[in-house]
């Protein structure tokens, strides 16, 4: 099963504006993954290992190199921005750590889940290391307003995770609680991240707000994509189990459109499956006709695509530079991954 976001016209061999970015900013990632590895140290032995299993699958690295991108085009302070952009990848790898101990999820960037190898306490309590650690890198900038967009995004990510517990397996979700969500657990950090540079730069809150608005949308977008992918994608490419939301009774958009639509007798199935828990051989199969009958898929890209766009927009009014452009194009490739 495909859709617009499986179905990239970008090629394996082309460079993506991902890519792109990374190439460009080598050297700050260079300085980021150091301090990285740096501040996951630890003298009791298994928090560096719980730890550099999950950081050294890899992933997107996006988040930090947003950071780095606004800094660059902000002209900040790069020996405060460093820190910061390793805060924000420690944020985000604590939060997966606790992500799939609450979902019980058995793969993360294509190996078997931290929770699995080293068990839930483990994780968890990593997670919590990562997170103290993330609060001590922040400080160093030694600046309040940086500290106080990078605590507020925490405390919102946890909010975000809480608020889809409370919606899980919920079919009166809607797509206004869904989007809640997901600006909470993951738009938060994503604007975090553009936002504190051009803070620790002096920038006028005009400026500010336009970093803010470009992370927040593209945030939204993001995970918009993510949840499309989750009943679309290949999952040896994805990095992950497809169908955990469908098996985990997460109110995702797909689903949210396909409710929207249903018939009674639809009504009834994802009743069965999501609200009562009662998921038998096939359901995720007849999951996905439904949700191709009902174009729920294309549905979910549209959307994405409105916030895509609006984090463009959001670029308008910062002056030109390859970074801008990149920045531009990043909107775009957002919508047509396949991961």
């Amino acid at each position: 099963m495909q859709n617009q976001a499986v179905q990239s016209n970008v090629k394996p061999e082309t460079k993506t504006p991902l890519d792109a970015l990374s190439k460009l900013l080598e050297h700050d990632m260079q300085q980021v993954n150091t301090l990285i590895t740096e501040n996951m140290q630890s003298n009791v032995p298994l928090i560096p290992k719980l730890a550099e299993y999950l950081i050294s699958a890899g992933g997107k690295r996006i988040r930090p190199l947003l950071t780095l991108a606004t800094a660059q085009m902000c002209d900040s302070p790069m020996d405060k921005v460093y820190p910061l952009a390793a805060a924000v990848e420690f944020i985000h790898t604590a939060t997966l750590l606790h992500d799939d101990v609450v979902d019980e999820s058995h793969e993360r960037r294509g190996k078997k889940a931290a929770n699995l190898v080293f068990g839930n306490q483990a994780s968890v309590l990593v997670g919590d290391f990562l997170f103290s650690k993330s609060f001590q890198m922040m400080v160093q900038s030694e600046s309040l307003d940086v500290l106080n967009i990078l605590s507020e995004a925490s405390a919102t990510i946890a909010q975000g995770e809480v608020l889809q517990l409370i919606t899980t397996n919920d079919i009166e979700t809607s797509m206004d609680n869904y989007l809640e969500v997901i600006k909470s657990k993951t738009a938060a950090l994503f604007s975090a991240a553009c936002e504190v540079a051009p803070l620790l730069a002096g920038q006028d809150a005009d400026t500010v707000r336009a970093y803010h608005n470009y992370g927040l949308n593209l945030g939204i977008a993001f995970q918009m994509i993510d949840d499309a992918l989750d009943y679309a994608a290949d999952q040896k490419q994805l990095g992950k189990e497809i169908g955990d939301d469908f098996k985990e009774g997460k109110m995702t958009a797909p689903v949210i459109y396909a409710l929207e639509h249903a018939n009674d007798e639809e009504r009834t199935f994802w009743q069965r499956t999501l609200s009562y828990k009662k998921q038998e051989s096939g359901d995720l199969e007849h999951a996905l006709q439904l949700i191709t009958k009902h174009n729920t898929l294309e549905q979910t890209i549209d959307s994405a695509k409105h916030y895509a766009q609006a984090a463009e927009q959001s670029l308008h009014q910062l002056p030109a530079s390859e970074i801008k452009s990149l920045l531009s194009d990043l909107t775009d490739f957002i919508i047509t991954r396949n991961f």
